[in-house]
């Protein structure tokens, strides 16, 4: 099968148009997939970087968002049969989806949305998970919650799938940040009541909106820099979560505000085995019916065509750049 792979860590240009064999027989719950799109997500440069091939293998293949067909299940797989369209965000030590078939945990897995075509539901997945588990699981609100959150990086991938999850399914007010304005359209377009933007006064901003506090942040990126503002603007209990990787953070600023800091791995169930790995396609297949009847909208913002070194190297260049709107799909 034609993959894009490498061998030992390094710049985008490390990536080559390699031949693998098809993967074997699916054993256990995995499903063997053919891909038809992925998306670019921040951890495909961060393991490009920092990771060479996994233990036993001479490539190591990338991407961890993909929608496909099932062709063949192991024989404990329940949820799903060859023929089905499903759409799914992989295991961080397995090979992953930048390559014509792929083995994936029924468990990491959701059934495709019918209205959305193979890139706009590869924009979905990882993003998706991540931000429900940031919401839902982390931070613990509900239907039912009140008061105000605060999207730090508010474009991006994760960013744009959070913010409509916020409008649509709790009471929430949503503050997104986005400085450009591109960007400051894009995030009112995903469900943003209000914009701030990231390289002025925040907190500022943020008084002029009428609000002196936020109850939740949702810290998507420059944490360590940030961190000041988040010690002044989060109220008295709130809560501040994370998923990027700050070169250092200190919460004890947070202490007398007997605040809850937390990080968000979308990894962690399936790098661990934990007993709730399948809360994962429970999410996926929550995310796929919220867009199936409209509550949600793909996040896809530019597409390519192709799965190439040369257009997957192109996009990881796009990805580290930091100017990113949305998700970047490759449609096989």
């Amino acid at each position: 099968m034609k993959a894009v792979g490498y061998t030992a860590p390094g710049a985008p240009d490390i990536l080559q148009d390699i031949m693998l064999p098809d993967p074997a027989s699916p054993t256990g719950r995995d499903l063997l997939v053919s891909v038809k799109a992925v998306s670019i997500n921040p951890v495909d440069t961060k393991i490009r970087q920092r990771a060479g091939a996994l233990e036993g293998e001479h490539w190591r293949v990338l991407g961890w968002d993909a929608a496909g067909i099932v062709e063949a299940t192991g024989p404990e797989v329940t949820f799903f049969r060859p023929g089905d369209h499903v759409f799914y965000a992989g295991a961080l030590m397995r090979q992953g989806s930048n390559a014509e078939k792929q083995l994936v945990d029924e468990r990491l897995v959701g059934v495709m949305p019918a209205r959305l075509d193979w890139g706009q539901a590869a924009s979905l997945p990882l993003t998706s998970v991540t931000a429900w588990e940031m919401l839902f699981d982390r931070m613990a609100i509900t239907a039912r919650t009140q008061g105000v959150l605060l999207v730090v990086g508010g474009a991006g991938g994760v960013g744009s799938i959070l913010i409509q999850l916020a409008r649509k399914l709790t009471g929430l007010t949503v503050i997104a940040t986005a400085s450009r304005p591109q960007t400051q359209e894009w995030v009112k377009t995903m469900g943003a009541h209000h914009v701030v933007d990231h390289r002025g006064d925040m907190a500022s901003q943020i008084r002029a909106l009428g609000f002196d506090h936020v109850t939740h942040i949702a810290a998507l990126t420059a944490s360590d820099i940030h961190q000041p503002f988040y010690e002044k603007i989060l109220a008295p209990q709130g809560h501040l979560s994370l998923i990027d990787d700050p070169a250092q953070f200190d919460i004890t600023g947070f202490k007398r505000k007997s605040a809850t800091v937390s990080w968000e791995f979308m990894f962690t169930r399936s790098l661990f085995a934990t007993p709730d790995q399948v809360r994962q396609h429970e999410i996926i297949d929550r995310v796929s019916a919220l867009v199936q009847d409209g509550t949600l909208v793909p996040t896809e913002h530019d597409r390519v065509q192709g799965l190439s070194a040369s257009t997957v190297s192109a996009l990881h260049r796009e990805s580290e750049s930091g100017r990113s709107i949305g998700k970047t799909v490759l449609v096989f």
